[in-house]
């Protein structure tokens, strides 16, 4: 079982691991919904904090009013009123309280008497008048080129704003101190507070007290929300700009490397530092990397495989043209049977090989088209062995299944590739058992795997032959065989098959009782198929 065709030694394919995808909520999707939330949630944040802001300024401003009306209204209920024959408002003494008050110009104080006339007022008794830009004068015959949507710029008188004020007052005239904002006369918003002054527990009058400055002060705090403005652009621009560098750029990349694989300018997609990320594009680089390197590899198989099937086929074709050219010139009867003995030999080795090569060639298609199913292997082997036992001729090698207790040994995989593993590991024993001699198939398990066994009473391999059996066009015949009789593709074809059912194969000596070697063996190792899998 030494002598070997010296042919290429072909690398096993190393198929690359294969990354789990991270599963769970998307990386990337939490990080566009952050990055574009933020912009909006600063803008929310500061609109929410100024209308909070503007509404505490005017609760503040309202309180100062209240306070501030309620010490004139008492300034004038001990001055300016008189409780005798019936409660009374001095209108005169109330005016002349009102001038000689210290009123803000941004306020307006107002006073009105039991039947709601206005008596007083601050703007009156302070020569306080409103004042406001007139237009610039035009041409006779020019017209205003005064834009429309320029005209809410202009205040404009308020329909009912005195109406409003007179409810105000009437509601104050019953006793309790009315506040909050009402429009005001030039169309603005004023912060106004009307407290009822009271004489021998009557109402006497209503003191008015309006601020006007609220649009200024809620204008200010809209200025104030000017940084937040900024800081939401420059957060949008920021993510902007991360999203470029984060997603944008590592895609282009990656179909940058991805035309260099098509257009033959590489074989493998190689992005170690887009690899390593924790998110979607890192298993999107990952998987792109697993898949180029293993089309690469088996790319370098065909390759391999093509030159060695070159290598083989050369051989019967030049001892055919050698014999045939040979032919020719034989004249003799016995020479020529010879030679045609050759040429018989060498297109019945050719086909061998042309029949092999097709099916080792197919056979990863096959692998992969069809699906797993359970497979009981003690009655694929009681059925293989069962066919062995009918079509044995007298002096060939018997074969035995020894499957004793092994009835649960049911692995996940595909019948026919199977049941071709066994089929070469029974005919490549057979081949070296000497006549009359027995093959033992052996079948064990465990809770993990199962346990095949194929032995036979031959000469063994050398120790150095143990792995490079399973290589392609490997072929280790004893002296006297039969030249071309195998195309040394069956082991090959054996380990491709177990390899894609993820289990493992190999060969190894049995140990004769006196120290040499018993024969040969091969074991095949399968994952048992989970229940419910």
């Amino acid at each position: 079982m030494v002598s070997a065709t010296a042919t290429a030694k072909p690398e096993r394919i190393r198929r690359p691991a294969r990354r789990r995808v991270t599963a769970g909520p998307s990386r990337i999707g939490r990080l566009i919904i952050i990055l574009n939330l933020a912009g909006l949630a600063v803008l929310v944040g500061g609109a929410v904090l100024l209308n909070q802001l503007s509404q505490r300024l005017v609760n503040a401003r309202i309180e100062s009013l209240r306070t501030e009306g309620e010490l004139i209204a008492n300034v004038i209920d001990r001055l300016a009123t008189q409780g005798d024959p019936e409660p009374l408002l001095q209108a005169d003494d109330a005016s002349d309280i009102l001038e000689s008050l210290a009123i803000p110009k941004s306020e307006r104080v107002r006073l009105f008497d039991a039947d709601g006339r206005l008596i007083a007022d601050s703007y009156v008794a302070s020569d306080n008048v409103e004042a406001m830009p007139l237009p610039p004068a035009r041409k006779p015959g020019e017209h205003s080129l005064e834009l429309p949507f320029l005209a809410w710029l202009t205040p404009h008188p308020a329909p009912g704003a005195e109406k409003i004020l007179q409810q105000e007052v009437a509601r104050a005239l019953s006793g309790a101190t009315v506040s909050g904002v009402r429009p005001g006369e030039d169309g603005g918003r004023v912060v106004s507070v009307s407290v009822p002054i009271e004489h021998v527990r009557e109402v006497v009058g209503v003191l008015t007290l309006d601020a006007s400055d609220v649009d200024q002060v809620i204008a200010a705090g809209w200025i104030a929300l000017i940084p937040f403005v900024v800081i939401a652009v420059v957060v949008t621009l920021v993510s902007s700009v991360m999203l470029t560098q984060l997603i944008a750029q590592p895609v282009r990349r990656l179909s940058a490397a991805a035309d260099s694989v098509r257009l033959s300018r590489a074989r493998a997609i190689d992005l170690p530092d887009i690899a390593e990320r924790k998110d979607e594009l890192g298993d999107l680089a990952r998987s792109l990397e697993d898949m180029t390197h293993t089309l690469s590899a088996r790319m370098e198989a065909i390759e391999r495989f093509a030159a060695d099937v070159a290598h083989e086929i050369r051989n019967p074709l030049t001892s055919i043209r050698s014999a045939v050219e040979t032919l020719e010139l034989v004249k003799d009867g016995p020479s020529r049977d010879r030679l045609l003995g050759i040429l018989k030999q060498d297109v019945g080795r050719l086909d061998r090989l042309i029949t092999d090569i097709s099916n080792a060639s197919r056979l990863d298609a096959e692998l992969s088209r069809e699906s797993m199913k359970p497979v009981a292997l003690d009655r694929l082997l009681r059925d293989i062995t069962a066919l062995y036992d009918a079509m044995r001729r007298e002096g060939e090698a018997t074969v035995r299944l020894v499957a004793d207790g092994a009835d649960n040994a049911t692995v996940a995989g595909q019948e026919g590739p199977l049941g071709q593993v066994f089929r070469n590991l029974i005919d490549n024993a057979r081949s070296f058992s000497p006549p009359g001699g027995e093959v033992r198939v052996t079948l064990t398990h465990d809770r993990a795997a199962a346990r095949v066994l194929v032995d036979d009473d031959g000469p063994g391999m050398p120790p150095e032959n143990l792995e490079t059996v399973f290589e392609r066009f490997y072929t280790a015949r004893p002296r006297g065989a039969a030249f071309g009789g195998n195309s040394g593709l069956g082991l090959s074809i054996a380990r491709q098959i177990v390899d894609a059912h993820g289990g493992r194969i190999r060969a190894e000596n049995r140990p004769a009782t006196d120290g040499g070697v018993a024969g040969a063996r091969f074991v095949v190792e399968l994952p048992l198929r989970k229940p419910g899998a």
